[in-house]
C-alpha cells in the first residue's frame, strides 16, 4: 500500500491536473498528541488532506497553511504543511462534541483562513466565512472566489484494518485556459465513483487506471508526506528569554521550574532555576559581545 504519499497527474488533452494523497501514520501521528473528540479527529483528516493536496501547488520554498476558526466548541482548527510536504496541525476545543458533529455543529460562525508565506517574498493570505456542507466544499468555494480556478476536491476519512486513514483528491482547471467546463464535468463524474476503501488501499497507478482509463494520465514520481514539528529545547530556551527576567524568577518561584508544551506534537521542554540562569548569563554575555 503506498501509504503518506502525494501522487500528482496531469491529464494531457485536457488542461487539468490531479492530485492523490493517503495517509496513515501521518495523519495518526497528529491525532494522537492530544485526546481529541472523534468528530474533531475527523475533520484534523479531512485538513491535513487538503492541506498536502494544496502544498503540491506550492511552485516555491515556502509553506500554506490552513486554519479554521468558530465561536463554537471547536475554536481552532489548523494544518500547517511545507513544499516538501512536512505537515503538523493541533485543534482547541472543548470535550462535549458529538461523534456525529459536522463542521458546522463545531465552529458555529467562523471562517476559513488559507495562509501562504514564501521563504523569500510576500506572505498571502485569504479570508472566506464557512460557506459550504463540509470542508470539501468550503474549499472549493475559497478557488472559487479567491483564484478563479474550478476546483472540486473529495476527502474521506475512516479506518482501514483497524487503523485511521484519510485520503483525498483534487482536480483543477490548468490556468492557461485551454480547458472545456466539460472535460471537467466529465472528470467530476468519474472520480465521484471513488470508493473510501479504493482511496485507502490502491495504489496510484491502479486507482487512476479504475477511474480514468479513457483518458491519457500522466502520473509523476510520488512525493512523501511526513508529520514534522519543528519545536525544539532550543527553541524553547529562546522563547523562555523573550519573557522579562522578574517574570520568569516569579514562575520559577511558584512553580519551581518553567515547562513548555508543544501542542503540535506533544512534546514537553522543562528548565530548572539553575538552567535558566545559566541561559540568562549566556543571552547577557552575547549581547556585551555585540554591543562591543
Amino acid at each position: 500500500m503506498a501509504n503518506n504519499m502525494l501522487n500528482r497527474y496531469l491529464f494531457e488533452n485536457l488542461s487539468v491536473r490531479g492530485e492523490l494523497v493517503q495517509l496513515d501514520e501521518t495523519y495518526q501521528k497528529i491525532i494522537t498528541s492530544k485526546e481529541y473528540p472523534a468528530a474533531v479527529q475527523r475533520l484534523l483528516g479531512e485538513l491535513v488532506v487538503a492541506t498536502t493536496l494544496l502544498t503540491a501547488t506550492l511552485k516555491f520554498e515556502g509553506s500554506i497553511t490552513v486554519q479554521l476558526q468558530g465561536d463554537g466548541p471547536l475554536t481552532l482548527a489548523v494544518i500547517n504543511g511545507d513544499n516538501h510536504h512536512n505537515v503538523r496541525g493541533v485543534a482547541r476545543c472543548s470535550d462535549d462534541i458529538a461523534d456525529d458533529a459536522t463542521i458546522h455543529d463545531m465552529l458555529g460562525k467562523g471562517h476559513i483562513v488559507i495562509t501562504v508565506e514564501p521563504k523569500d517574498g510576500e506572505r498571502y493570505q485569504g479570508v472566506v466565512g464557512l460557506e459550504g456542507k463540509d470542508l470539501a466544499e468550503i474549499i472549493e468555494n475559497y478557488f472559487d472566489r479567491s483564484e478563479q480556478l474550478k476546483t472540486r476536491m473529495w476527502l474521506r476519512v475512516g479506518e482501514q484494518d483497524g487503523h485511521p486513514h484519510a485520503a483525498g483528491m483534487l482536480i483543477q482547471v490548468m490556468p492557461d485556459g485551454t480547458g472545456t467546463p466539460e472535460d471537467f464535468e466529465r472528470l467530476e463524474q468519474l472520480t465521484d465513483t471513488i470508493k473510501d476503501e479504493e482511496l485507502f488501499t490502491l495504489e496510484a497507478n491502479e486507482l487512476l487506471y479504475r477511474l480514468y482509463n479513457q483518458e491519457t494520465v500522466n502520473l509523476y514520481e510520488p512525493k512523501p508526506v511526513t508529520f514534522f514539528c519543528s519545536c525544539s529545547r532550543e527553541r524553547s530556551a529562546a522563547a523562555i528569554m523573550t519573557v522579562d527576567r522578574q517574570e520568569v524568577d516569579n514562575i520559577l518561584a511558584e512553580e519551581g521550574h518553567i515547562s513548555l508544551h508543544c501542542d503540535y506534537c506533544g512534546s514537553n521542554y522543562t528548565f530548572d532555576p539553575m538552567q535558566v540562569a545559566e541561559m540568562f548569563v549566556e543571552s547577557s554575555q552575547q549581547g556585551s559581545q555585540h554591543t562591543h
